[in-house]
Parts: C-alpha cells; sequence; structure tokens
C-alpha cells in the first residue's frame, strides 16, 4: 500500500503488496513495515465498492495462500501489528507518536488477508499459516512456536475494552493525554485539547471498530459450512485460556457500545498541519490521521464523502451489536457453557446491590436505563429487536427492570409498528417481535398497565384514525391484524399460535376496550366463520365429485379444517375469559358481540365447541332479553347504557368456569439451528465494510435473510 496508494485499481501493482506477497520472508523489523503502513484511505461502505475492493485485491491474497507457508509474512505482520499495540499502552515515556496509526492500518490489512484466508480453507489449514517458525527453518511448524491466532485474538479483546474512545475534555488528567497533548504543542500552535481531542478520537474510534471487524472475521468460518459448527478451534480460543477472563469485559463493552451509539468522525477533519518526508511517515500524520483515518481507500480520490447512511448511524455500535449476537450464539462445549451467553444471561443494574453468584464468574453491572432507551431507539433493526428478544428470554434481570418501567410504551410501540409493516419486514424479524411481545403477556402486571396507558394520535396506524386509544387496545389491533395477514398470505401456522397465545394471555385483563378493537375481535371471529363454511364446502363438493371416480386422490381437506376449527376455538376462548373475567370492564366487546350474534348459531351444537359456547351463548342471551325489554330504535349510548347496568345484574355463578388461558414461551430444541444461521445472515448483510461473495456462502440460501 504505501503512502502513495489512494485508489483501488492500483492495488494490484502496488509494490508494497506485491513485497508482502512475494516469495522472500520480511523480517518483523524491516523497515518495510513502516512503509507498507503509511497509507490514507476512506473505506467503502456499499457492497458495490467492497466488492470492487475484494476482486481488486484477490490475486494478492491468493499469492499470500500460497507463499506464506515458505515466507511467514501473515505471521510477521501480525507480529508487527501486535508489536504497535503495545506501545498503545506506553504513557509518558512512548516516543513513537505513529503507534496508533500504524496499528490501524496493520490491523486493517490483516483483517482483509483473514477474510480471504478463512473463505478458502479450514482452521487447521489457517492455523498452519500462523505458526511458521524462523529459528527451525523456512518451512517448519513447531509445536513450541508462540500460538499468534490467541495472541491475536486476545490482542483484539483488549484494544476492545481498554481503548477509550477519546473527546475534548476527557482523559485530560492521564499520562498518555499529556504527552500526546506535549507532543501537540512542540510542532503546532492552535488550541490543543479540542483539536486533538477529535483527532485522537478518530484514531482510537477506528481502531476499535477495525478490532471488532476482525473478531468477526475470525468468526465467519461458519458462513462456509451448511452445518451448525459445534467444534472449532476459534471457538475453544475464544472460550478457554487467555481470552476467557475478559469475557465480562468485553460483553460489557460491545453492550455500551450499542447503547451509547456513537456516530463515526467526520471525514476530511484536518487537525495536523500537512509535512512530507518523501512520503513516509510523516505523511501518514499528514494526511492518514487528519483525513478521519476511519478507513480503506477510496474509489476516486482520498477524502471522498462518506455514505449518507454511515453518517447517520454507528459504525462502532452497529457493529458491535453484531459480534455481541455473534458471540452470544456460539454452541456450547461438552465441558464448558457459552460464557458470553452465561454474561449475557447474568448482567444486573448498577443500582442493585446484591451479591453476585459465585457460580457465574462472568457476571457484570450495566446502567439499565440507558440500555432501555437504547432498546426503544434502536428496534427498526433486526440486530436491537434480537438482542431485545435474548435479554428477555435469558437475563431474569432485565425481564423484571423492563415490566417495571412506567414507561413500558416507549418499547412496545417499536414492536407493534414491526407487526404492523409485516409486509415490508422479513419473517425472522417478525418472529422475534411476535415473541417478545408473547414474553410481555406472560405477566399479568403488564397485562393490566398496557390498559392504563393512553396514546394520542398512532400516525402510522393505517386502518383507522386512532385520535385515543389505549396501549393494550392498540396491541389487540395490530396482533389481529397480523393473523388476518397471516391468514390470507403466509399461512404460517407458527406465526398464527404465538399471535392467538399472546391474545390469550392478555384476554382475562382486557380493560375497557376501544370499540375498534372490540369490533375487530368479533371481525376476526367472523372470517375464521366464513373460512370454516368455505373449507366445509369444498370438503363436501370434492367427496361428492370423487364418488363416480377412483382416479384422482381427494385433497386434504381434513388438515385445513382442523387448523381452523383449532384457531376458531381458541378465539372463542379468549372471548369467554374476557366474558367470565371482566365482563364489566368491557361494554364494547358486549356491544361487538350482540351485534353480531347470529355468527354463533352455527357453533352452538358443534362438538368442538360446545362447552366453550355456554357461556358466550348465555351472555347473548342474557343481554338480549334486556334489550327487548328496554323496547326498538335504541341509540348506541343507550344500548351500551343497558350493557352496562346489565353486567351488574348478570349472575356470574351461571358461567361455566375454566381453566385460566395462560401460555409460556419456550425455545424449541436446539435453537442454534435457527438462530446461528439469522445471526449470520444479519451479519452477511448489514455488517459494515465487510463484503462476502454470496456464492461462497454455505449456511443460509441469499434470500433467507
Amino acid at each position: 500500500m504505501g503512502a502513495n496508494s489512494s485508489s483501488i485499481s492500483e492495488l494490484p501493482e502496488n509494490e508494497y503488496l506485491q513485497k508482502l506477497s512475494g516469495s522472500e520472508p520480511i523480517s518483523e523489523n524491516d523497515p518495510f513495515w513502516n512503509q507498507l503502513l503509511s497509507f490514507s484511505f476512506t473505506t467503502p461502505t456499499n457492497s458495490a465498492d467492497l466488492k470492487l475492493l475484494e476482486e481488486a485485491t484477490i490475486s494478492v491474497c491468493k499469492s499470500l495462500v500460497e507463499k506464506n507457508p515458505r515466507t511467514g509474512n501473515l505471521g510477521s505482520l501480525i507480529k508487527v501489528f501486535l508489536s504497535r499495540t503495545k506501545e498503545l499502552k506506553i504513557s509518558a515515556e512512548c516516543q513513537n507518536h505513529l503507534f496508533i496509526w500504524q496499528a490501524h492500518n496493520a490491523l486493517f490489512i490483516i483483517c482483509c488477508l483473514l477474510k480471504v484466508f478463512i473463505s478458502r480453507m479450514s482452521e487447521e489449514e489457517l492455523q498452519l499459516h500462523f505458526t511458521y517458525e524462523e529459528k527451525a527453518g523456512p518451512s517448519s511448524y513447531g509445536a513450541e512456536c508462540e500460538d499468534l491466532i490467541e495472541e491475536l485474538l486476545c490482542c483484539l479483546i483488549q484494544l476492545i475494552v481498554e481503548i477509550p474512545l477519546l473527546y475534548p475534555c476527557q482523559h485530560t488528567d492521564s499520562n498518555w493525554w499529556k504527552w500526546l497533548c506535549s507532543w501537540y504543542r512542540g510542532r503546532y500552535s492552535g488550541g490543543v485539547t479540542s483539536a486533538l481531542g477529535y483527532a485522537v478520537r478518530d484514531i482510537t474510534y477506528s481502531i476499535s471498530l477495525e478490532a471488532v471487524t476482525t473478531l468477526i472475521v475470525f468468526l465467519s468460518c461458519q458462513l462456509f459450512h451448511k452445518e451448525i459448527l459445534r467444534e472449532s478451534l476459534i471457538h475453544r480460543y475464544l472460550m478457554h485460556g487467555r481470552c476467557l477472563p475478559y469475557t465480562s469485559r468485553l460483553v460489557k463493552t460491545l453492550l455500551y457500545n450499542f447503547i451509547r451509539q456513537e456516530r463515526s468522525p467526520p471525514p476530511g477533519t484536518h487537525v495536523f498541519q500537512q509535512q512530507t518526508d518523501g512520503g513516509g511517515l510523516l505523511y501518514g500524520i499528514a494526511s492518514g490521521v487528519a483525513t478521519g483515518l476511519w478507513t480503506v481507500f477510496t474509489l476516486g480520490g482520498v477524502g471522498s464523502k462518506a455514505s449518507a447512511q454511515l453518517e447517520q448511524c454507528s459504525p462502532l455500535a452497529s457493529q458491535s451489536l453484531l459480534l455481541l449476537l455473534v458471540l452470544a450464539n456460539l454452541t456450547d462445549t461438552p465441558d464448558t457453557p457459552n460464557p458470553y451467553r452465561q454474561a449475557i444471561m447474568s448482567f444486573k443494574n448498577t443500582q442493585d446491590n446484591t451479591a453476585f453468584s459465585s457460580s457465574n464468574p462472568h457476571a457484570f453491572q450495566i446502567n439499565f436505563n440507558s440500555l432501555y432507551t437504547a432498546l426503544c431507539e434502536q428496534q427498526k433493526s433486526d440486530q436491537a429487536t434480537l438482542l431485545l428478544y435474548m435479554l428477555l428470554h435469558q437475563n431474569s434481570n432485565v425481564r423484571t427492570y423492563v415490566l417495571a418501567r412506567a414507561d413500558i410504551e416507549n418499547l412496545v410501540l417499536p414492536i407493534l409498528e414491526i407487526l404492523y409493516h409485516v409486509e415490508e419486514r422479513n419473517s425472522h424479524h417478525v418472529y422475534m417481535a411476535l415473541i417478545i411481545l408473547l414474553i410481555l403477556t406472560e405477566d399479568d402486571g403488564f397485562n393490566r398497565s398496557i390498559h392504563e396507558v393512553i396514546l394520542k394520535n398512532i400516525t402510522w396506524y393505517a386502518e383507522r384514525v386512532l385520535t385515543e386509544i389505549s396501549l393494550g387496545s392498540l396491541l389487540i389491533l395490530v396482533v389481529i391484524r397480523t393473523i388476518q395477514y397471516n391468514m390470507t398470505r403466509t399461512r404460517d401456522k407458527y406465526l398464527h399460535t404465538n399471535c392467538l397465545a399472546a391474545l390469550a394471555n392478555m384476554s382475562a385483563q382486557f380493560r375497557s376496550l376501544h370499540q375498534y378493537a372490540a369490533q375487530r375481535i368479533i371481525s376476526l371471529f367472523s372470517l375464521l366463520s366464513k373460512k370454516h363454511n368455505k373449507v366445509l364446502e369444498q370438503a363436501t363438493q370434492s367427496l361428492r365429485s370423487s364418488l363416480g371416480s377412483n382416479d384422482s386422490p381427494l385433497p386434504d381437506y381434513a388438515q385445513d379444517l382442523n387448523v381452523i376449527e383449532e384457531v376458531i376455538r381458541m378465539m372463542l376462548e379468549i372471548i369467554n375469559s374476557c366474558l367470565t373475567t371482566s365482563l364489566h370492564h368491557n361494554p364494547n366487546l358486549v356491544y361487538a358481540l350482540l351485534y353480531k350474534r347470529d355468527l354463533f348459531e352455527q357453533f352452538r351444537t358443534h362438538p368442538s365447541f360446545q362447552d366453550i359456547m355456554q357461556n358466550i351463548d348465555l351472555v347473548i342471551s342474557f343481554f338480549s332479553s334486556r334489550l327487548e325489554q328496554a323496547g326498538a330504535e335504541l341509540s348506541v349510548e343507550r344500548v351500551l347504557e343497558i350493557i352496562k347496568q346489565g353486567a351488574v345484574a348478570l349472575p356470574k355463578d351461571r358461567l361455566r368456569k375454566f381453566p385460566e388461558l395462560k401460555f409460556k414461551y419456550v425455545e424449541e430444541e436446539q435453537p442454534e439451528e435457527f438462530f446461528i444461521p439469522y445471526v449470520w445472515s444479519l451479519v452477511y448483510n448489514s455488517a459494515v465494510a465487510l463484503y462476502w461473495n454470496p456464492r461462497d456462502i454455505q449456511l443460509f440460501t441469499m434470500d433467507s435473510g
């Protein structure tokens, strides 16, 4: 690369890259590394540009794959990087003012090379490329050789957890900061703290992002296997040995990166005045650091603008969340449960003063209020919804905190909006949103409180103007709409089951249902009734037409009929649950029931529904009688008044008692079969500055993400 490489098209002929991938071993002490690592660039942020970068460098990577076992140049590059990172921790005595910048550039090259190596070879072959040892001969792989893979992994984790994202007026008491300010004053005039602060933030942000990205690349071997990896060299390193003590700190740092949503440094902010030294290191401090360091080559010259998407988001937050999801979904080993999942399952609020359990060494504390705010704000992405699901399902501390929040609508509304726009979301995102609702509705306190939260003007709900509605009624509307969409489009039984389970969990606590919500409950039952009759008619006609013919097989209408009757049964149980426990709180539901009472006639004598119809039939008969006594031509207001009066007079002992409707979410056996491909599809589609050739992907098909 070097100082003079500024466009992708020049990379295959770049003299430094050619030497790196050549036949001659390069010592880690060779001045070549200073030349190689003196480059400035702006990262390609879209898949097209990233594809160009990969295609331009593939010849270099292939050459290195072929020759590295004899030269060990990859190992030398990694050792150069490791030596630079050691200098990051040196305080006032440090004399190398370029250590962060060169460490970042070295790590970027390592990441690019690793991505190609991992996509083209097994872990065993990869390990051989890391274990070259010059002392024992040019092609020797000694067991006594220092394990560079583990050292590099450990170094990356240390970078993530120990390098702060520095800002003006922060860390000004550290020797590292004081030395940097002193060095800056010796060369330039002007405001030191603010100007240098942004420069340092630029560099530290970039190297933190690159460290997170490289860890994702290390774990990307899963992409190139159809089966879930249950034994992996990289997994073992991360779950044992030198990396293990950093587990809780790494998870905590990644969570805080997600919480803080720090924007990427703006490109083109020149802090250091340009100096030239024949294109060497000082060129780098003039152009590399000052132009925003964060990241790769330009397509049209150094300093091209970052994409609008990246200006509006936090690459570090997004990449940290992806890494966290990947780590949390590593499979357990026979002798060791996944420590990253253990850390996610057990962390506590900073305000929780109870002692940590001795059985979990990876527990830590984090600010739950900040975490809750970030989760509420970021639910438009699959990744944030998946994180919320994991925390609610696996961490009882988070679940208890969320359910106790007085502003639960801030979390529920984004989830409802995901379900409302089901046509625009992928099926996995919809599933996660729905399961989150199911988990929340397992709590009776939640089911009561959502009817006490009054919302104004829900602008994204287009079917009807909702100027005022309770959160509970809105939740019912959205879930029913999801069921109706599923009935007419996807016909997914799993989606049906979870929607109905959430409604069933809430049914005993229905309170003051909005008239439109009550109407939609009965309208859904009407839709099911019509579908039931249609399938029944089709089955009858098919049977008649086949009496004279033995050639054509009968369609399996019995299975369709069974599914519809299961859903009808559940809807009747939901209505019954509300009537038997909170009829007096829901006059609008009774009104809607009476208005469409003819719908229920056909189910009175049906053997599958007779028992559950007894209570509904009693309520319809009781209130119909009172309305008849009140006379004809009654206004809506008068009918509701009669219903409210009748609710007090209705003899509750005549209503048959049924078991309480309660459903609890339980993960399927071997959940990794679903979650690992899902997580990696998110990485493939969403990771910043990462591109994999779709033809190489084995874990999932390209339309599964």
